[in-house]
């Protein structure tokens, strides 16, 4: 039966109720110039369909190309960036976004307030760790490696600038906090134990910063394949965190990280689609340059998203929520990615 649950080859946490924290008074909404789109509402009927505790969305919402997909006209990135997420959150299939911007500067109380003031009660957040603190190497503007990071996975630093902030700012619409740990040097993938031994002090430290709230997801995502073992389940295990299946180049397939799954189930999924795996381990740029303006399917990864459409259906269908985000650089337009995976789940044709 474990086997049937991950997608035949095919997981994720029951949704509590919601904080009764203090939180920052967020500001009021106001009126969004960006409308969203009227070709969304045909996706209602299907989204009634789906799977209750299942969650998806994109990462980031700035793209012009989604006209008459998520939003209505034509809009310049810097509007979508400020208003979009009003728009965003109308469309009946998205039900989260992944915040991937504060991977490369921690945002303040009064930012995360402002992103929950453009949504609804129901709206959750997908919020990624600074590499500041899951980086474990400095790095120059181009990305290179310089020197080893001292607040590598820092407990006290994870918990003053990453989970009080979105906790403050965001409150009961906080779904999930994301760790990626960026690639790492083999001063520290030939030290496994130390490494996992380190990520367990700073997980514990964000569980007892969570105390009170079960409902927010801990979720941790590698880049390095060495890392995906029962001892990194063990470390995930005891400190209430879950593995976040991360699809991208640098990774084994979906089929190949299942079993890490399998291994803590049960217990919430995480997904997050970045990167087709055609382009390579380093090929952001190529997929952007292919598929701008990211909207339409030009890299379609047929394999992916039947194998994750029955792993969500086994997952949800034993109770479980799952928070999937999906990038344009996973098929060519994130949106779409979501349409037919939606459609995957539920059977019923597009018109």
């Amino acid at each position: 039966m474990q086997e049937d649950l991950f997608g035949g080859d095919a997981l994720p946490t029951a949704v509590p109720q919601p904080s009764q924290s203090k939180v920052v008074a967020a500001p009021r909404k106001a009126a969004s110039k960006v409308k969203p789109a009227l070709e969304g509402q045909k996706w209602l009927e299907i989204a009634q369909q789906l799977p209750a505790g299942l969650r998806f969305g994109v990462s980031t919402w700035s793209y012009p190309g989604w006209k008459g997909l998520v939003w209505e006209g034509d809009y310049a990135p810097s509007v979508l960036s400020k208003q979009g997420l009003q728009a965003y959150h109308q469309h009946p299939l998205l039900r989260t976004v992944c915040i991937d911007r504060t991977f490369w500067r921690p945002l303040t109380i009064a930012q995360y307030a402002a992103y929950a003031a453009q949504v609804d009660k129901d709206f959750r957040f997908v919020v990624k760790c600074p590499a500041s603190i899951t980086d474990a190497q400095l790095r120059s503007e181009e990305g290179k490696a310089r020197e080893p990071n001292p607040d590598f996975l820092n407990p006290q630093l994870v918990v003053e600038h990453f989970v009080q902030p979105t906790l403050m700012g965001l409150d009961t619409k906080l779904g999930v906090l994301v760790f990626q740990l960026s690639p790492l040097s083999w001063a520290w993938l030939s030290r496994p134990q130390a490494l996992l031994e380190k990520l367990g002090v700073m997980l514990a430290a964000v569980r007892q910063a969570l105390e009170g709230k079960p409902e927010v997801i801990v979720a941790v995502e590698v880049r390095d394949p060495e890392l995906l073992g029962q001892p990194l389940v063990d470390t995930l295990k005891a400190h209430g965190a879950t593995f976040c299946l991360g699809l991208h180049g640098k990774m084994p397939p979906i089929e190949d990280q299942l079993p890490v799954l399998r291994a803590l189930w049960p217990g919430p999924l995480v997904c997050r689609w970045n990167l087709n795996r055609v382009f390579g381990a380093y090929g952001y740029a190529d997929a952007q340059k292919k598929h701008d303006p990211f909207n339409a399917l030009l890299s379609e990864d047929l394999h992916t998203r039947a194998v994750l459409a029955r792993t969500i259906l086994g997952i949800t269908g034993a109770g479980q929520a799952a928070y999937v985000t999906i990038s344009n650089d996973a098929e060519g337009c994130a949106p779409l990615s979501i349409q037919n995976l939606a459609h995957a789940l539920t059977a019923k044709p597009i018109k």
